[in-house]
C-alpha cells in the first residue's frame, strides 16, 4: 500500500527528506531510542536528518527544518523507523499534527447516534432526499442535533431501525416528528457527496482560491489550491471542519484567515450542493446553520 500524505507539499517534502537521509548518515535499521537523552549543556538536540535549508522557501512556503523533523518525530516516539513508514500510514511533514485536519475528517464506515429533542420537542435537523437517499440539509446552532456532531451532508440510514433509502424529504421528516423525545437512534455515514483537500498558505497568507458565494471560481496559478487538486465549481462547506455554509464572502474570508498556514477544506459539486439547498430559505442558512468549531 502506497504512503499517504495530506497534501502535496507533504509528499514533496517527505521525498526531499528521504533523498538527503539517504545522502548523508543513515541510522541502523535496529536502532530505537528508549528514553531521550541527555543533552550536554549548550548542545543542540540531535538532528533526525540532514539541514533542510532548501525546503525554507518550498513551493512559495515558509519552511524551517527544525519545523519539518519536529512533525516526523512527535512528542514521545520511541522509534525513528529509518526504514519509513507503515503502508497506509499518514506522513505529515509539513502539516503535522494539524487540528484542522483531525476535525474535517471524513470518517469511512457507518455509525449510530442517539439524538433527543429539545424542551419545544425539536431536533435542529432538516432532511433531504437526494438520488433516494436522505440526507442533513439543516443543522441548527445550538440544537441536540449539533451537540451529537451531525453535520451539513451526513447520510441518514435509518431511524429508529427502519432503513430510509427510497423517502421523501417529507417522510423522514415526519419519522424525526413522531419518533420519541427522549431516545433517536440514528445510523449515519460521514459526508459521502464531500472531500477534503489540505492546502497551505503562502508567505502572503493565502492558498490560492478565489470565492464567490461560497462556491470556488478560480485559482491561482501555481497556488497549493491548484497543486492540490482543489476544483473550481465547487462549494467550500467547512473550513478546518467548520462549517462555513451560509457565510457571507468576507465572514468567509476572515474564517480562512484565522485558519492557520495549514487550511483544510471540505468541498462538495455545485449540482449538488445546490440540488440539496433548494427550497431552503438562504435567510435561515445565515441565521440559524451551525457555525461552531467541532470537539476533537
Amino acid at each position: 500500500m502506497a504512503t499517504l500524505y495530506p497534501s502535496l507539499e507533504d509528499m514533496k517534502g517527505h521525498q526531499i527528506l528521504q533523498a538527503q537521509a539517504a545522502a548523508g548518515v543513515r541510522t541502523p535499521a535496529t536502532t530505537v531510542v528508549t528514553e531521550k537523552p541527555k543533552l550536554v549543556s549548550g548542545t543542540a538536540p540531535p538532528m533526525l536528518y540532514p539541514n533542510l535549508a532548501e525546503l525554507e522557501n518550498y513551493m512559495g512556503l515558509a519552511l524551517s527544518s527544525e519545523e519539518i523533523q519536529k512533525n516526523l518525530l512527535p512528542e514521545g516516539s520511541t522509534a525513528l523507523t529509518p526504514a519509513g513508514p507503515a503502508p497506509g500510514q499518514l506522513v505529515a511533514p509539513v502539516s503535522g499534527n494539524n487540528a484542522g485536519l483531525r476535525r474535517a475528517e471524513i470518517k469511512p464506515g457507518v455509525r449510530e447516534i442517539h439524538l433527543c429533542k429539545d424542551e419545544r420537542g425539536k431536533t435542529g435537523l432538516q432532511l433531504k432526499n437526494v438520488d433516494q437517499g436522505i440526507f442533513v440539509q439543516l443543522v441548527k446552532a445550538n440544537s441536540p442535533a449539533a451537540l451529537v456532531g451531525l453535520r451539513f451532508g451526513d447520510q441518514i440510514l435509518q431511524i429508529d431501525g427502519k432503513n430510509c433509502t427510497g423517502w421523501s424529504s417529507d417522510k423522514a421528516q415526519r419519522a424525526l416528528k413522531k419518533a420519541s423525545p427522549e431516545k433517536i437512534v440514528m445510523v449515519v455515514r460521514d459526508r459521502p457527496f464531500q472531500r477534503t483537500v489540505t492546502v497551505h498558505k503562502d508567505s502572503t497568507g493565502h492558498v490560492g482560491v478565489v470565492v464567490k458565494k461560497g462556491k470556488i471560481v478560480s485559482l491561482a496559478k501555481d497556488s497549493s489550491a491548484a497543486r492540490n487538486g482543489l476544483l473550481t465549481h465547487h462549494y467550500i462547506c467547512e473550513v478546518n471542519g467548520q462549517n462555513v455554509i451560509g457565510m457571507k464572502d468576507k465572514q468567509l474570508t476572515e474564517v480562512l484567515a484565522g485558519a492557520g498556514n495549514v487550511v483544510t477544506l471540505t468541498i462538495i459539486p455545485a449540482v449538488i450542493y445546490e440540488h440539496m439547498v433548494k427550497r431552503l430559505s438562504a435567510g435561515l442558512v445565515k441565521s440559524a446553520m451551525d457555525h461552531s468549531i467541532p470537539d476533537l
